[in-house]
């Protein structure tokens, strides 16, 4: 079953003297980090067997190979969404990937709502755990036993070493991060004042439409996980005006930009 998955890895790594230890996926607005990765080899998502074609505006659908923070990186410049009509093997096909190309450690990034009324447009928060709120889990069907246990414990998803680095950084370099849980759904409708009362009561503190399905395959397969929220439009479930574009969501993302590049610069320096 692993078979797809390696002829995947042999022709990305084909060339290269190297195995990156560090996989990366960039969400909505959130490619510009991948311009400080200084990169041996770019590949077109198109040209990768198996690999999806990333559709949505902000996405640039390319695996950028590299160094980054003195560590070999391979960066994903635009992810897949359940919501584009993939299945959620397609969606997590490149984490897969991943694990044959020699990465350890995911870093994934989002552009998120916030839930959390404490929390501003702009804000980063680290994730320290999720809930699933897609109609599919990406580990439903026969388990890959090369890869990972039939049922994973996932009340440790998200390292809490790293999570407390970033903390330190952040401080550091003179900001503050948010922490807290993100909810992921199918989408692509943006939520209803009702869904944003209910996903807040449950618990979340951010939500979007990725990085569930890929963290829960990371974890599924050993790797270490950090996270990252964007929040690019604030709770006002309540506020008949407080509309949200993708438009708006790409601009707050950029602006951000700055802060992220550091703050994942660094944590990938301290592997």
């Amino acid at each position: 079953m692993t078979e797809k998955f390696k002829k995947a890895a042999e022709f990305i790594l084909s060339g290269l003297n190297y195995k990156p230890t560090v996989g990366i996926v960039l969400g909505s607005g959130l490619g510009g980090l991948a311009d400080v990765i200084v990169a041996d080899k770019i590949i077109q998502y198109k040209d990768i067997v198996g690999f999806p074609i990333s559709t949505v505006e902000g996405h640039k659908g390319q695996l950028i190979l590299g160094t980054l923070g003195g560590k070999k990186v391979v960066a994903m410049q635009g992810r897949f969404h359940y919501y584009e009509g993939y299945s959620m093997d397609q969606v997590t096909f490149p984490i897969r990937v991943m694990k044959f190309l020699g990465v350890e450690t995911l870093v994934v990034s989002n552009a998120a709502g916030g839930l959390n009324p404490d929390y501003a447009t702009g804000d980063i928060m680290v994730i320290n755990d999720h809930i699933n709120n897609f109609p599919h889990n990406p580990l439903i069907g026969k388990n890959i036993d090369e890869l990972g246990v039939r049922f994973p414990d996932m009340s440790k998803t998200y390292d809490r070493e790293l999570i407390n680095r970033a903390h330190q950084i952040a401080a550091n370099n003179g900001f503050k991060l948010q922490e807290g849980v993100y909810v992921g759904s199918s989408g692509p409708t943006l939520e209803t004042p009702a869904e944003y009362r209910m996903l807040r009561l449950l618990g979340a503190d951010t939500t979007g439409m990725s990085t569930v399905p890929e963290v829960i395959v990371a974890h599924h397969q050993g790797m270490r996980v950090f996270g990252l929220s964007v929040v690019t439009n604030g709770s006002k479930p309540a506020d008949p005006n407080g509309e949200t574009t993708h438009e708006e969501v790409q601009n707050v993302a950029n602006s951000v930009a700055p802060k992220l590049t550091v703050l994942i610069t660094k944590i990938i320096e301290s592997l």
